[in-house]
């Protein structure tokens, strides 16, 4: 790709990096900023909503041109979108939907990787006991997701197949408290659980670990960022699939698109989309995500992502998935 005409500053705020993700995820857009002769600025919010009103006031005095919004709360972010507007600085809501009709979204499909989760899940447990946890209520990917988990189990639970037991919102996708909301569950059900459809794979890891306190095993359980703890727990068969959104794509094209929206260009691949809660149309890109169980694991040692080393530590040779061995 030809760099693009002007050198922009880029303002990125992130949430938190709570999750190893987004680490990857600013990795690869500085990466790809500087291979486009732009300047990049950042800030960590730290999960706080009012921190990251700060944050994005700071980025703009420092003199971003365009900014790269990954929002800690889609409603608290509002005040960030007037000042942008004020100034005339475009908005790339990344990652997570910010609902305003001058911002640019760019995601992964999130109702197909809620699919994705949900159907890993019932390829191993067809009938059953289901418990949905879910993302942080603050986040509307959360609800995307639930979605698309709901496109793939709508018939086995029609037919009486599949029972959702439970569902429960995580607090800020944090992993203690899907597992304090899990192990709560099998409290109330008195451990009659079969299968666990956790949004991601820090929501899983918590989940997982409920599951353990309580001495339940081969529960299946899903996730979502090919975590590498998460590609290592596919691998020893405590976690059953991660859906994989290579972030470094993400990253780069929301670098790319940063550079066109702060010059004043349209966005490749970009259209109107009109999909979230309040159905407020605006200008979308997405990725599509892949489902990483057992049976493909090799595809995200291949790609680089992960080291087979990180993946296979404390496999059992005898039982060791095709990517292990």
């Amino acid at each position: 790709m030809k760099a693009l005409a002007a050198v922009p500053v880029v303002g990125v705020s992130w949430s938190n990096f709570q999750e190893e993700r987004w680490k990857t995820d600013e990795t690869a857009m500085k990466a790809e900023l500087g291979r486009l002769g732009a300047g990049y600025v950042s800030a960590d919010a730290g999960g706080s909503p009012e921190k990251q009103l700060a944050d994005i006031e700071s980025l703009l005095a420092k003199g971003a041109k365009v900014l790269v919004i990954l929002a800690m709360d889609k409603d608290a972010i509002a005040p960030a979108l007037a000042k942008a507007r004020a100034r005339k600085v475009p908005v790339l809501a990344y990652d997570r939907l910010i609902e305003s009709p001058e911002v640019f979204y760019l995601t992964f499909d999130n109702r197909e990787v809620g699919r994705l989760q949900a159907a890993a899940v019932l390829a191993v447990r067809p009938k059953g006991r289901y418990v949905m946890i879910k993302g942080s209520a603050a986040d509307p990917n959360s609800d995307f997701l639930r979605a698309g988990q709901q496109d793939a189990l709508a018939e086995a639970v029609k037919r009486g197949d599949v029972q959702i037991v439970a569902e429960e919102y995580t607090d800020g996708w944090k992993p203690e408290v899907a597992q304090k909301n899990l192990e709560q569950i099998l409290t109330r059900t008195k451990g009659q659980v079969d299968a666990v459809v956790a949004a991601n794979d820090g929501t899983a890891g918590g989940a997982i670990a409920a599951l353990a306190g309580r001495g339940l095993k081969g529960v299946p359980v899903s996730g979502q960022d090919a975590d590498h703890a998460a590609l290592n727990r596919i691998a020893l068969g405590t976690q059953t699939v991660s859906v994989w959104k290579d972030s470094r794509l993400l990253a780069r094209e929301a670098a790319i698109a940063a550079v066109q929206l702060a010059n004043g260009q349209k966005v490749q691949g970009a259209a109107p989309w009109a999909g979230g809660e309040r159905k407020v149309s605006l200008p979308a890109k997405f990725l599509a995500p892949v489902a990483i169980t057992q049976a493909n694991l090799d595809q995200v040692i291949t790609a680089g992502w992960v080291s087979k080393a990180v993946v296979c530590k404390g496999v059992d040779p005898a039982k060791a998935p095709a990517a292990c061995k």
